[in-house]
């Protein structure tokens, strides 16, 4: 049998706050308890079914997180693409949680092409362990259901202290919700905001286009 491994991420498609990369390991002889408990991909289950889980998930398994944060990502992706940046991730965690060798490790891939995600992980790697790259992953394998209840969970707990902390409710975050970004619109310009935006993302570049052809159309009005 042995140890197996679950990856997954929250919030990479997001332009507000962090993306956030859950790592869930148990015995797979004992993989058939989180199906008791009711694990599935986290996209599936209710906000409050999440949070049930969450403690259920970490006392059955070891898990871990990653938080890369906005800042961090807008530095990184000068150098790496986003695919390049998680994969550096997964590996570093992976590394830290020195897995016996020969773990096998199941990873939602973001990537197309699975096998490709696997060799971009794989150059980081100083043990040897068994990648398994897959697309939907969380939907396959009971363990990465867990990581991506651990990833979830932890991301959106984030994302409320972020609103706190501006004062406001920008709802979740992602590009393709529209409260998101009439929010990132109305407040581009907001220090308190600048820092969880991820300015990369082309998104942002075409906002602030827009804000300034804006400003100097205004400029010349008044001239």
């Amino acid at each position: 049998m042995g140890l197996i491994v679950g990856v997954d991420e929250a919030g990479r498609g997001c332009i507000i706050g962090p993306m956030v990369i859950g790592l869930a390991a148990i015995e797979q002889s004992g993989e058939h308890s989180l199906r008791k408990i009711g694990v599935r991909d986290s996209k599936k289950l209710s906000p409050q079914k999440r949070q049930e889980l969450f403690p259920q998930v970490r006392k059955l398994c070891k898990t871990t997180h990653i938080e890369i944060s906005a800042q961090e990502l807008t530095l990184l992706m000068d150098k790496y693409s986003l695919n390049e940046i998680e994969a550096i991730k997964i590996a570093e965690e992976i590394n830290a949680a020195d897995y016996p060798k020969g773990t096998l490790i199941y990873i939602d891939s973001p990537d197309n092409i699975p096998t490709n995600f696997t060799k971009r992980i794989e150059k980081y790697l100083k043990s040897h362990h068994k990648i398994i790259s897959q697309n939907k992953a969380d939907d396959l394998h009971l363990i990465v259901g867990a990581a991506s209840i651990v990833a979830k969970v932890t991301r959106d707990g984030r994302i409320e202290e972020i609103k706190k902390e501006i004062g406001f409710d920008f709802n979740s975050g992602y590009t393709s919700d529209p409260q998101t970004m009439e929010f990132v619109r109305r407040h581009l310009a907001d220090a308190k905001l600048g820092k969880y935006l991820r300015h990369k993302w082309r998104t942002i570049g075409n906002l602030m286009q827009k804000r300034l052809a804006d400003f100097e159309e205004k400029e010349r009005g008044e001239k």
